[in-house]
């Protein structure tokens, strides 16, 4: 059982470091096999958001030298989550959880992928430029 998760680490982990990777690999596999390309896009958007989550989050704590990357990007998510059902709410006077969730899903791709660009280019130049 050790082995199995271990082996589960490891393989999130070589995905995680460059995410634009498996999106490509998902968008374009998905999209030969099924021929949509929006879906493949959208199934690509899906999954690199868990990698980038766990990614983020980890570059976080290591800049800052902080345990609170991962518990952050949840509360960001809730907040969004909460903003949007309340807009939702507002307008139309029922709650659909799913779409709400899926917004913040995708939403917090772009949110992730902007966060990753950013705390890896200062983790870069600290790494550089430390003495």
């Amino acid at each position: 059982m050790q082995l199995l998760w271990e082996s589960i680490k490891n393989v999130y982990a070589s995905l995680a470091v460059i995410p634009i990777v498996p999106f490509i690999l998902i968008y374009f596999g998905y999209a030969a096999i099924s021929g949509d390309r929006k879906r493949a896009f959208r199934l690509a958007m899906d999954i690199t958001t868990a990698l980038l989550i766990g990614c983020v989050a980890v570059l976080f704590n290591r800049i800052f030298h902080s345990n609170f990357g991962l518990y952050g990007i949840l509360l960001i998510l809730l907040l969004g989550g909460g903003l949007l059902g309340n807009v939702q709410y507002q307008s139309k006077g029922v709650l659909d959880v799913r779409r709400i969730g899926r917004a913040v899903w995708r939403l917090g791709f772009f949110l992730m992928a902007i966060l990753y660009v950013l705390l890896m280019c200062i983790g870069m130049g600290k790494s550089l430029f430390a003495a």
